[in-house]
């Protein structure tokens, strides 16, 4: 992909303090290079807790790096270290991707701050931003009901860097699973919001399907207690973190988002991308764009029950399988390709400029 024709010549430094790994983590190198890919000049802040491997994919691309450790309660050198940054990349914008980082952002001649909200986020961290980026239409009504007017909120939506259909499937056999058993997979944090215990139990009710759950996150051993009682020890298997998502889709039957809460869920647009049934638990994220029947399957959130019926509905018709196969690439391709965010991003970034340029800021 390439919009170096149309990119603005646009200075932007990118603000993540976010965990060592993790979805929102992992969307923020996968933007970058594709902001970077598309010819935008960029510098990035972020902690040293985060892969070698991502800061050397981003020094690989001729993107600067500067570490600090965003710690609230010893401030000075991460405001330091971002003044440094400011001083010799001179950023017409600032972009704060986490409330930690939007802690840290001042207001500083010459350069616009935008708040990027991913998450149900404190308005209170991102006092020194005027814009907003948001990924929802739940999270624009978020950033609204905290006192935002609507001409400074934008929706950018994630992207989905798994391409269609493309993936080589990760060896079943690397972890123990057989080839001809249906197979389950869930992507997310081991956290009680992704709500892997209610998809636990609603595998005791499906005969014969194993489930691979790839992340890492506090309540593994919780999970990994709750699979022993339920007698699940020889078809559920812990993958820990996992980089080759999209090895891991194509190697599964099924995608299963079952999260409690969910501001949007990046996993929805990688499985309709890799062309796999979708099931989801009614959330905020997935309720704004998972249409039942059509792209994916919905049940109510905390129901065992419910979403056992949907995995065997799913495993008992092909044609249903492939009708929301169908639907999930046609969703993808009208909202979550990485082309779609650049061109949203860089629209908002020219709107942004423009507007402080007219207010001489």
């Amino acid at each position: 992909m390439s919009l170096v024709d149309e990119a603005p010549p646009i200075k932007v430094l990118q603000v993540m303090s976010g965990a060592g790994i993790g979805g929102i983590e992992t969307f923020f190198f996968d933007a970058v290079e594709a902001l970077h890919q598309a010819g935008l000049h960029q510098h990035v802040a972020i902690r040293p807790n985060v892969p070698s491997r991502q800061i050397a994919r981003l020094k690989d691309l001729g993107i600067a790096v500067a570490t600090a450790g965003f710690r609230t309660l010893w401030p000075w050198p991460t405001r330091l270290a971002l003044e440094r940054v400011h001083q010799s990349f001179r950023p017409q914008i600032a972009q704060y991707w986490t409330g930690r980082a939007g802690h840290f952002a001042r207001r500083r001649p010459g350069c616009a701050n935008i708040g990027w909200f991913g998450g149900y986020r404190q308005m209170k961290d991102f006092r020194a931003c005027d814009d907003f980026i948001a990924i929802t239409p739940d999270l624009e009504r978020h950033l609204r009901d905290g006192g935002v007017d609507e001409e400074h909120i934008s929706r950018v939506h994630t992207f989905s860097t798994v391409d269609t259909g493309a993936g080589t499937p990760v060896s079943r056999a690397r972890f123990d699973t057989p080839d001809d058993v249906a197979l389950l997979l869930v992507l997310a944090r081991l956290h009680p919001k992704k709500g892997i215990d209610t998809l636990l139990h609603a595998l005791k009710e499906v005969d014969g399907a194993f489930l691979w759950i790839a992340g890492e996150g506090p309540n593994r051993k919780e999970y990994e207690d709750l699979v022993r009682t339920l007698g699940l020890g020889a078809r559920v298997r812990f993958l820990g973190w996992q980089e080759d998502r999209a090895g891991l889709l194509s190697a599964c039957d099924i995608c299963v988002m079952p999260s409690r809460f969910e501001p949007f869920g990046t996993v929805m647009a990688e499985a309709w991308s890799a062309r796999r049934p979708l099931i989801v638990a009614a959330a905020q994220g997935p309720r704004a764009y998972v249409r039942d029947g059509e792209n994916g399957l919905m049940v109510p959130i905390d129901n065992p029950p419910a979403l056992a019926a949907a995995i065997r509905l799913i495993l008992n018709a092909p044609d249903l399988a492939q009708r929301l196969v169908d639907g999930g690439t046609r969703s993808f391709a009208s909202q979550f390709t990485a082309e779609a965010y650049v061109r949203g991003t860089f629209a908002v970034y020219r709107r942004v400029l423009a507007r402080a340029q007219s207010a001489g800021v």
